[in-house]
């Protein structure tokens, strides 16, 4: 999500240098477009090719593997408030040509990668270029377009995500029957292509109030502390949960969460800002989206693990037979949920009913589950219901979260939100892996189900903290505005955390 950038600031630069033209506006949105969707086709086609890079890299153990997963999301969780941030302070074009440039290297070194440990490096970088180019992206959106024409542009930019993600199943499993490495060299032409049309399109825009350079050492130190939780919980079973090794990771990351909070609290251009938590909304928010999204990530990686393992699809079969759920979230979020949100009293009531209708989904796929494939009268019916439970949720979630926090500091507000997300993702995979280590061959239902009961937990707990701490209405004058963003990142949050659980789907078979 962007940088500091907000409505006011956007229309205040168009009065004073004149509304830009039409042909103008669809130039830079094209070119913002061309960037998000590639950035979304990278994540599902790469998860698909997963099963083939573990046969390539033979006597490596899978769970390793996961780490292309885990190192991704945890590294794209860590960059994206401090790329906000340096995109505010040095250019947001500059920023988005440099996240293109490092994510076309990274995928280069990607699609030479001799071994696991290269490519999880690869990957990294990868992550790095996404998570600057994403806020640098919204935020030249949000700089560059009138306010009239705003909401159709950022539909516009989000729809080409959405795209990416309903298209990248099937390029992915083209692409893998030549080799898993074209998955990541497909990236290079577009890449390229979209350096040349930012060059010769973009305009510039910073804030010239920002002087200080983002917390690079305190971004670091999260991405350790959140890898180390997650580690803790991956290798758990292994080492025994009450083993010394999974306390002193689990402890050490702890401690690293509590040394950035420290340090945030003491820089000038923190990763976390703390003065946000005053807020009991954005507080309340904040855990919820934590909850949430630990909930969502088990969700997919379940549906799909199950799919693989007990219905026996393949990884295209299964990433189109999740494709539906995916399709529920951009109506709900745009259409359904705020008017919901200004019929029943604000988004936080709206993301409580969103988080129930993904417990009741999951549920119901509890109750429904066999052994015997039943995609259309058993699944569908839970991907459709959760699909629109993500579209009710991730949006309200976002406005209840920023509807106390001051104009000035919506895009650090909206950072630091998309970060939760990224964290709970991480956090809810590793914690499904856990369970699905234990796979019965004469009794597979045994661990899914536990994991599904884990699923309807994360669900009502973050129903729960919705209902407890989200009451805020969104002002009227930010609702506009709000809606448009909230409705892109919806749709991100959602093809991100698909995508990502794909992933993890080899690696805990």
């Amino acid at each position: 999500m962007p940088g500091p950038v907000t409505a006011a600031d956007a229309l205040a630069r168009t009065r004073r240098h004149g509304a830009a033209s039409q042909p103008k506006v669809a130039s830079v949105v094209g070119v913002l477009s061309l960037a998000v969707f590639m950035s979304s086709l990278d994540l599902f086609i790469v998860n698909l090719a997963f099963p083939t890079i573990t046969r390539s890299f033979r006597g490596t153990n899978l769970g390793s593997l996961s780490w292309v997963l885990n190192a991704y999301t945890i590294v794209f969780a860590a960059v994206l408030v401090p790329a906000g941030r340096l995109a505010d302070r040095v250019g947001r074009r500059a920023v988005l040509i440099a996240g293109l440039v490092v994510f076309a290297l990274g995928s280069a070194a990607c699609g030479v990668a001799p071994g696991p440990d290269l490519l999880i490096a690869a990957r990294i970088g990868q992550a790095v270029g996404a998570g600057l180019m994403v806020p640098a992206s919204l935020s030249l959106l949000l700089a560059a377009v009138p306010a009239p024409a705003r909401g159709a542009a950022i539909g516009t930019w989000s729809g080409f995500a959405a795209l990416g993600a309903a298209v990248g199943p099937v390029v992915g499993g083209l692409l893998v029957e030549v080799s898993w490495r074209w998955v990541f060299w497909v990236n290079l032409p577009v890449a390229a292509l979209a350096v040349a049309a930012s060059i010769g399109v973009l305009p510039e825009s910073r804030e010239p109030g920002v002087v200080h350079y983002p917390d690079l050492i305190g971004a670091g130190l999260l991405a350790v502390a959140v890898g180390l939780v997650a580690y803790a919980l991956v290798d758990a079973p292994s080492w025994g949960w009450g083993s010394t090794r999974f306390l002193l990771a689990l402890l050490a990351g702890l401690a690293l969460l509590a040394a950035t909070a420290w340090r945030s609290s003491r820089h000038r251009a923190p990763v976390l800002d703390l003065e946000l938590f005053r807020s009991g909304s954005f507080s309340g928010a904040t855990a919820a989206s934590v909850l949430y999204y630990a909930g969502f990530g088990a969700f997919v990686l379940n549906s799909v693990e199950f799919l693989t393992v007990v219905w026996h699809y393949s990884a295209i079969r299964a990433g189109l037979a999740i494709g539906p759920g995916p399709l529920m979230v951009l109506p709900f979020a745009r259409i359904v949920a705020p008017r919901l949100a200004a019929r029943i009293g604000g988004p936080g009531r709206v993301a409580v009913l969103g988080c129930a209708a993904n417990a009741l989904a999951q549920a119901l796929w509890w109750y429904a589950m066999t052994v015997q494939p039943s995609y259309v009268t058993h699944l569908l019916p839970a991907q459709l219901l959760g699909g629109a439970g993500v579209g009710l949720t991730i949006p309200s979630l976002l406005a209840a979260g920023a509807a106390t926090v001051a104009p000035a500091r919506f895009g650090t507000g909206s950072g630091v939100l998309n970060m939760a997300r990224q964290v709970g993702t991480v956090l809810g995979v590793a914690g499904l892996v856990a369970i699905l280590t234990h796979v019965s061959p004469t009794d597979p239902l045994v661990a899914f189900r536990h994991g599904t009961l884990l699923i309807v937990a994360f669900f009502l707990a973050a129903g729960v903290m919705s209902a407890a701490l989200l009451r805020a209405r969104v002002a009227p004058a930010a609702a506009a505005t709000l809606a448009a963003t909230e409705a892109a990142a919806a749709t991100l949050a959602a093809t991100e955390a698909a995508a990502a659980t794909l992933a993890a789907t080899e690696a805990a078979t």
